[in-house]
C-alpha cells in the first residue's frame, strides 16, 4: 500500500501543507486519485519561499509529516515538493539536433536529445535549472508539432521554456526535507503544480492564467494553446494585507490576522458603515472600536495592488484583458469575501476560484483554495506514474529538477543522520 501512496509537500512562508493521495480503481481499468489525508501547520524558518532558518524549517516540516502520518495511518517515505520564491528566472530556449536513424524516423531518444540541447542555455553561475518544459517541436520546417515520435525528418527542433532558480535555494530546501528522513521524488515550481490541480487541458488550450496568492508572494502561470506562455513570482501576498491592517489599527500582527479573518471583505460598499467591533474580541489588550468598513477599505486597496501587479505581468506578454478563459485563483487569501470581484474588475477578465479537478475525497480541506498547490503536487506525481516515463505527450512530461547539486546535498545529509 505504501508503494501506491503519493505525497505532496507544499512548503510555504505561512503554512506547510501535506496532502496524501492514493490511486483507486474505477471503471475501464483506470485509476482515479483519491485524497486520503490533508493537513497543514504553521511554518517557521521560511521567508518569502526561501529557507531562513534550517532548524526551524526542519521542525515545521517534521510536524506536518507527523500529523499526516497520524491522519492516514501510513508511513510517508517520499514526496513531491513545491519550490517557489522571488529568485525564479524564466527564459525561452531552442534545441536543434539531427535525427539519428538513417531512414529519418524520429525516436524517443531523439526527442530527449533535443530537449537536452535546449538545456545548454547560458545560465548565471549561481543558478540551477529547475524545469525544461518543451512547448512545441519543428520537424524539417514544419512548426507546431506536439509529439514528433514516429514522424520522419532530418532536423528536429524544440522550443522550450527554461525555469531556473538559485542553486543555494535548491540546496537549502532539499537539505531541510532530507533531514526529516523524507525522500524527494522531484521539485515542482508551485504555479505549475497548482495549474495541474485546477485547470483542464481545454482551458490551457484557450488561454488562462492561474494565480496563486500566497502569504509573502504571488505566483502566476499563463497558458495558451496548451503550452506555458509566461510565469512569474511577485513579492506581494496575503501577509501584506495583514501588515496594512496592523498599521491601520496600531495593533499586533496576530490581532490583525484575526481581524482580517473575522471582519475581512474586499468590497467596502457591501459593508454597513455603522458596523463596528472591539479589538478585545480578537485578543487585544486594548478596547478600541474597529469599523468594519475601514478594514474593508484597507483590504480592497491592497487587493487592487496585487491584481494590478498581475495585470502588469500580463501586459508584458500582450495578454492584459485578453485571455478567453480568464483567471483561475488559488491560495488562502481567496477565502476573503470580495477578492474575486476585485480580480474581475482590475484584470478585466472572467475569474473563478480554482477547485481540484478529477480527484475524490471526503476531506473538507480539499475544497480550500489554499490546498491547490499541495493537491497539484499529488496530481503531478499521479499523472507521471500513469504515463510512460519515456513518452513526451507534453501534457505533463517528467522533469528532472534534482540534479547533481541536490544529490550531493542528499549524500551529505545521509552522512549526518544516524
Amino acid at each position: 500500500m505504501a508503494d501506491e501512496i503519493i505525497t505532496g509537500l507544499d512548503i510555504g512562508s505561512s503554512r506547510i501543507r501535506v496532502v496524501v493521495g492514493q490511486p483507486m480503481p474505477v471503471e475501464d481499468n483506470k485509476n482515479q486519485l483519491h485524497i486520503i489525508g490533508a493537513v497543514d501547520v504553521a511554518s517557521s524558518g521560511i521567508h518569502k519561499g526561501s529557507i531562513s532558518s534550517m532548524e526551524d524549517a526542519v521542525s515545521s516540516i517534521s510536524k506536518a509529516l507527523e500529523r499526516a502520518e497520524r491522519m492516514t495511518g501510513v508511513a510517508l517515505n517520499h514526496a513531491w515538493v513545491s519550490i517557489a520564491g522571488q529568485h525564479i528566472l524564466v527564459q525561452e530556449s531552442k534545441g536543434v539536433i539531427g535525427v539519428s536513424r538513417p531512414d529519418g524516423e524520429i525516436q524517443e531518444n531523439d526527442v530527449e536529445r533535443a530537449i537536452e540541447a535546449a538545456r545548454t542555455v547560458v545560465t548565471p553561475s549561481n543558478y540551477d535549472i529547475l524545469h525544461v518544459i518543451p512547448k512545441s517541436f519543428t520537424v524539417d520546417g514544419q512548426h507546431g508539432v506536439k509529439d514528433p515520435v514516429g514522424m520522419s525528418g532530418i532536423r528536429l527542433e524544440v522550443d522550450a521554456v527554461i525555469i531556473q532558480t538559485l542553486s543555494s535555494h535548491i540546496k537549502n530546501l532539499t537539505k531541510s526535507v532530507y533531514r526529516t528522513g523524507l525522500e524527494i521524488d522531484d521539485l515542482v515550481f508551485s504555479p505549475l503544480a497548482a495549474a495541474e490541480a485546477v485547470l483542464t487541458q481545454r482551458q490551457k488550450e484557450l488561454g488562462v492564467c492561474v494565480i496563486d496568492i500566497g502569504a509573502s508572494t504571488t505566483s502566476i502561470a499563463v497558458y495558451e494553446e496548451g503550452d506555458i506562455l509566461h510565469t512569474a513570482v511577485l513579492p506581494i501576498g496575503g501577509d501584506h494585507i495583514t501588515n496594512d491592517i496592523a498599521i491601520g489599527l496600531r495593533t499586533s500582527l496576530e490581532v490583525a490576522e484575526e481581524v482580517k479573518k473575522e471582519m475581512g471583505s474586499a468590497i467596502p460598499d457591501d459593508v454597513d458603515r455603522k458596523e463596528q467591533r472591539s479589538l478585545k474580541e480578537f485578543g487585544s489588550a486594548e478596547d478600541d472600536p474597529v469599523k468594519t468598513r475601514f478594514i474593508s477599505e484597507i483590504i480592497e486597496a491592497r487587493a487592487e495592488e496585487i491584481f494590478e501587479s498581475i495585470d502588469d505581468e500580463l501586459r508584458k506578454i500582450d495578454r492584459s484583458g485578453m485571455l478567453p478563459v480568464g483567471a483561475v485563483l488559488t491560495g488562502s487569501s481567496m477565502q476573503l469575501p470580495g477578492m474575486l470581484d476585485v480580480a474581475k474588475r482590475v484584470l478585466r477578465l472572467p475569474a473563478q476560484i480554482g477547485t481540484p479537478l478529477g480527484v475524490s475525497s471526503v476531506i473538507d480541506e480539499v475544497a480550500n483554495p489554499g490546498y491547490a498547490t499541495a493537491i497539484g503536487l499529488v496530481v503531478w506525481g499521479f499523472n507521471i506514474s500513469n504515463t510512460s516515463h519515456k513518452r513526451f505527450g507534453f501534457k505533463l512530461p517528467e522533469f528532472k529538477a534534482l540534479g547533481q547539486i541536490t544529490n550531493k546535498a542528499k549524500e551529505w545529509i545521509k552522512r549526518l543522520v544516524p
